[in-house]
């Protein structure tokens, strides 16, 4: 969603609040497509300070399908986003500190979709576990072993212990 700031922008210490409704229905990335299952209205506090710099404060709260660490199961994760960002405001123009802080501003509008975007890649979790004693998926066979044992033997060896072994097996031949 696109949201005109230029007043805020061209008024010295001017601040604005909204509530903007989300407008993804997913999340993508290079890990894959997320579903979002749940969203509320965004709040954002938008604020000129002093012609100098423009802030941008608010939070979302998201509920987002991420699959299980371990066993792959599709757990409703919430995700709680929240937003700060400054940006520098230089003869009536936005600049951030790196070129990709400011790809949610399209002139001056500042396109909220894009900004949580790049807010929820932020902070995306590192790991989602369906529960805390999962024991994710048989190596071998690719069973779930939340469900059950599977029987197969999943003992490794140490590689590095492979002649040892095999000296073992030697001596059990005689």
């Amino acid at each position: 969603m696109l949201i005109d700031i230029s007043d805020i922008i061209s008024s010295e210490n001017k601040e604005r609040t909204l509530e903007v409704s989300v407008g993804l229905t997913s999340f993508e990335s290079r890990l894959g497509k997320f579903p979002i299952i749940q969203k509320s209205p965004m709040e954002l506090q938008i604020v000129n300070r002093e012609n100098k710099s423009l802030l941008i404060h608010g939070k979302a709260d998201l509920g987002v399908m991420i699959p299980c660490s371990r066993c792959l199961k599709e757990v409703a994760t919430d995700l709680h986003v929240p937003i700060d960002k400054e940006l520098t405001i230089e003869a009536s123009e936005v600049r951030g500190e790196e070129p990709e802080d400011t790809v949610f501003l399209e002139g001056t509008c500042l396109d909220t979709d894009r900004l949580l975007y790049g807010e929820i890649l932020m902070n995306w979790p590192m790991k989602v576990l369906c529960s805390k004693d999962c024991r994710g998926i048989c190596r071998v066979c690719g069973a779930d072993l939340n469900a059950g044992d599977c029987g197969c033997q999943r003992t490794e060896l140490d590689p590095r212990m492979a002649s040892i072994q095999d000296i073992f097996n030697k001596f059990k031949e005689v």
